[in-house]
């Protein structure tokens, strides 16, 4: 049971080389945080048993009045309700707060019978808990 960030030690048929006209971006943000590996970009979570979970980016940042959010941080925890399968959140243009968010996410199968307006209000209220009062989604839609 470990979290981290998702790095790949060999190369494999078409990944990228470079970013066009601008080399030296593509070696900062691929190559140099964790030497000798690619670095994705991604989260992951490997279990005990060894099988690999995708948490989400860990450079999607979300700037909610001033403050920064990582779009993962708050998956993370909307996944861990037993009603969720997978979740999403994304930012939209606000004219307050500059951004807000948005959560989409798909139910388990066993919580179908689930009353959606109930288990919006559960997952919003589990963010508020576990993470901030402002990192609790704007909208919350079921997919």
């Amino acid at each position: 049971d470990v979290s981290g960030a998702l790095c790949i030690s060999q190369a494999w048929p078409g990944m990228a080389r470079t970013i066009y006209n601008d080399h030296k971006r593509f070696l900062e943000t691929y190559l140099t945080p964790y030497r000798g590996f690619f670095f994705t970009g991604d989260g992951v979570y490997r279990t005990s048993e060894g099988y690999y979970q995708l948490t989400g980016r860990l450079d999607d940042i979300i700037s909610i009045s001033g403050h920064r959010l990582g779009t993962a941080e708050v998956e993370d925890i909307v996944t861990h309700h037993a009603a969720v399968a997978e979740s999403a959140v994304i930012g939209y243009p606000h004219e307050i707060k500059g951004e807000g968010k948005m959560l989409s996410f798909l139910p388990q199968y066993i919580s179908w019978g689930y009353d959606t307006d109930t288990l919006a209000a559960e997952l919003q209220e589990l963010i508020t808990k576990k993470i901030t009062k402002y990192a609790a989604p704007d909208y919350v839609q079921v997919t």
